[in-house]
């Protein structure tokens, strides 16, 4: 395959990708792997419990998506289901497509591969816990599996680098600054045999074949102890996890016999692992994962926004990246909302964050610094927007004590005054980066704040008070 005919791909993909995150935005809150509250089921492990709730105390993570989309620059695995909102470029079949697909592992050689670069940046970004692609839908492994050769340590041109366990080392790396740690694994495998087998077509994302013979039982039956052994591998060899982040809810957990890689978990090296098995509404899983977007009100249950930095979860050399203001927006909202944000980045196919990341994020853990209060370590209280959701409200454990976070908004400058209902301030209310007393005013149940007149270019105001 020529280097002309990726670059074509690249391109027809990354505008494709653009135009496919653009519908999932704009389509609001009726977004991927939206939950009810209804339909969450408190886990009964007291280890679990106590996790879950200090994980609501970190507030902020990343999710890395990196793989064989990651060499193109094209969204993550997609490309070779065979679903009917797919597009390809002109030219190819689909066999032909998931040839070339399989064979970017031919060329998946990160050479500068930094997981402690990675880590630098998303610590001094105020992030406390990460999650990592150990095997995205296309079955390619970012470690070193027995169970495959499908992986960073067998199938490319990396692998007779010292860090071709790459898993190992991106873990490692972040357990050094103190992170939570997630394990990202997706339950179906369109790389293995057991799940699509090559006897027949792919017509969607599940299993390609009917359970209708001792044979294809068979199959099935290899397949789940395929998963089964991977998460062990990872959970066994792979030092401590906090999380188990499970992606691919066509495939059940006891398809892949979750509940016994748990027992054995959590009796083990993860004591109270929290289980994430996305969009299942099971006891496994622990909190729930609205992606892309944000919830309209607020839930005290736990759950976490997955949302992009740019329009896609992988690298793209075409991509566009929210400002720091905006994510200091969205992260203060969901903490309103009672979640936590996990932001989508993308390393590069050399292995590195990109300095136009970088320069998003290191404002944004200049920003927490001086107001983390506000966000780390609080819970949800009633009120907790006004009516123009330009303000939102976080608490102290205490329940006394109220943050009210003002975000600027881009391209605008904030504005002079703020108000709200409710919330009645008393006594004195602060800036928080700079202790400076700020004024305020309360006529009936409304309270109305003049911001300090230099708080442009601060991406945003956090305000500390005590309530009546």
């Amino acid at each position: 395959m020529s280097y002309l005919k990726i670059l074509t791909a690249t391109a027809l993909f990354a505008a494709n990708a653009m135009a496919l995150s653009a519908q999932t935005e704009e389509a609001g809150n009726s977004f991927v792997h939206q939950h009810e509250a209804n339909g969450y089921i408190a886990p009964d492990d007291p280890a679990v419990l106590r996790k879950l709730d200090e994980w609501k105390d970190l507030k902020f993570g990343v999710l890395f998506h990196w793989g064989l989309y990651s060499v193109p620059g094209i969204c993550e695995s997609w490309q070779i289901c065979s679903e009917d909102w797919i597009t390809r470029p002109a030219g190819y079949t689909y066999e032909s497509y998931k040839k070339w697909y399989w064979d970017l592992s031919k060329m998946f050689n990160p050479y500068k591969f930094d997981p402690e670069q990675w880590a630098d940046i998303m610590q001094d970004a105020g992030m406390k816990y990460m999650v990592f692609t150990t095997k995205h839908h296309d079955g390619f492994c970012m470690f070193d599996s027995k169970y495959t050769d499908f992986t960073t340590a067998k199938a490319t041109p990396f692998a007779n680098n010292p860090k071709s366990d790459v898993a190992r080392y991106v873990f490692d790396a972040f357990r050094e600054k103190d992170f939570w740690i997630g394990c990202y694994f997706s339950k179906p495998d369109w790389h293995s045999q057991w799940f699509w087998n090559d006897y027949y077509g792919c017509a969607g994302r599940g299993r390609n074949y009917k359970l209708d013979t001792d044979e294809h039982r068979q199959w099935w039956e290899n397949y789940r102890t395929f998963c089964k052994n991977q998460l062990t591998e990872l959970t066994e060899n792979y030092g401590r996890f906090d999380i188990l982040w499970l992606d691919g809810g066509w495939v059940k957990a006891e398809d892949v016999y979750l509940e016994e890689v748990l027992q054995k978990a959590r009796s083990g090296k993860h004591p109270g692992l929290i289980s994430v098995d996305r969009a299942m509404k099971t006891k496994w899983e622990n909190y729930q994962t609205p992606e892309r977007s944000i919830p309209d009100v607020q839930l005290n249950y736990p759950w976490e926004s997955c949302i992009t930095l740019s329009h896609a979860w992988g690298w793209d050399p075409s991509a566009k990246f929210k400002s720091p203001a905006k994510v200091v927006g969205i992260l203060s909202e969901i903490c309103a909302k009672g979640g936590c944000l996990l932001l989508g980045v993308g390393p590069t196919p050399e292995g590195l964050i990109q300095p136009e990341v970088e320069q998003v994020l290191r404002p944004v853990g200049a920003w927490l610094r001086k107001n983390g209060k506000a966000i780390y370590n609080t819970r949800t209280t009633p009120v907790y927007t006004n009516d123009e959701k330009s303000v939102w409200f976080t608490a102290a454990k205490d329940g006394k004590t109220l943050y009210a976070i003002v975000p600027q908004n881009d391209g605008t400058a904030m504005p002079a005054t703020v108000s709200w209902k409710g919330n009645a301030p008393k006594g004195k209310m602060t800036w928080i980066e700079n202790g400076k007393t700020v004024k305020y005013t309360t006529v009936g149940d409304v309270t109305t704040v003049t911001l300090p007149k230099d708080a442009n270019g601060k991406n945003g105001v956090a305000l500390q008070f005590t309530v009546r």
